[in-house]
């Protein structure tokens, strides 16, 4: 049910990341300036986890414009690439959060401090409503761009550790835990961390165009050798133009016999399987076996 009721919001990604802009970054405020009023370094990290969301959130909008630039005779790809660049540095940002909610929450552990628990719960019980409906807006579309991936990620995790912190809140209320906010605080240290490495990861492999996440070079090789007349495929490289189109160049071996109106039939039928596997810019060379390149070149 819940999965229908995701499937139901459509928004589109553009307005979708300007109405969490505007949402989140108000919520950042709030947070901030309550925590700062209670005391609570749980609400002051959640804040600043919050803003790098914004940051992200601003990234990933400028990476959805840049897109839509046309090509020109001097970025003959259009800036589709400026994606991946961003989706790198929203990680980047990530960790150096990681780093000094971690610092700050070491140095609280000398020193606990009181912390008004019912303030802290109440807030971060309006964090969860406001991470969950921004998550569910990126929902449809997070696995077709990875910065909608990385904002979905963001958001999804953000209501977790709302959670967590409505929950630490509660502990301080009823039993006087102080110690309980900063250990609050070194969990969503932890939760940045894994939801953030494998964003940092796959846009580091597109960075250095690497084969895109999900794309089996093993089948993308066997799609291509299904046609007749094709009896060997080399010189494949597959790489990222953005955070949600693929090229492919390879070079296709064909047999000798084969005439113009099989290779034309070969190259459409495999472009058309491409397609379907997240290909979406395919460039193929073909070769006859008399012709073909010498083993030293494939």
């Amino acid at each position: 049910m819940t999965t229908t009721w995701f499937h139901s919001i459509s928004v589109s990604p553009g307005k979708a990341l300007v109405f969490g802009i505007i949402l989140n970054l108000l919520f950042v405020v709030v947070e901030f300036i309550v925590g700062i009023l209670v005391n609570s370094l749980a609400l002051i990290s959640d804040a600043g986890h919050n803003l790098s969301d914004v940051a992200s959130l601003a990234l990933a909008l400028v990476a959805f414009n840049l897109t839509k630039v046309r090509p020109s005779q001097l970025f003959t790809y259009g800036l589709g690439k400026s994606t991946v660049f961003i989706a790198w540095i929203n990680a980047v940002v990530l960790f150096i959060v990681i780093g000094a909610i971690g610092w700050e929450s070491i140095g609280r552990f000398r020193s606990t401090e009181v912390v008004q628990g019912y303030s802290v719960a109440v807030v971060a019980g309006v964090g969860i409503v406001i991470n969950s409906v921004t998550a569910m807006l990126f929902f449809k579309e997070r696995k077709k761009d990875l910065n909608l991936r990385g904002a979905f990620l963001h958001m999804a995790a953000d209501a977790l550790v709302s959670f967590g912190v409505v929950c630490t809140g509660l502990l301080i209320t009823f039993t006087q835990w102080y110690w309980a906010d900063t250990v609050m605080s070194l969990v969503i240290v932890g939760v940045i961390l894994i939801s953030g490495w494998g964003l940092l990861r796959d846009s580091t492999v597109l960075v250095l165009d690497g084969v895109p996440r999900g794309i089996d070079l093993k089948r993308i090789r066997n799609v291509m050798m299904k046609p007749d007349k094709v009896t060997n495929v080399h010189h494949i490289h597959i790489w990222a133009m953005s955070t949600s189109e693929n090229a492919l160049t390879a070079h296709i071996t064909v047999a000798g016999d084969a005439g113009f109106p099989e290779i034309e039939s070969i190259k459409n039928r495999i472009r058309s399987e491409l397609a379907g596997l997240s290909i979406h810019h395919v460039t193929l060379e073909f070769e006859r076996e008399d012709a073909s390149c010498t083993a030293e070149d494939c």
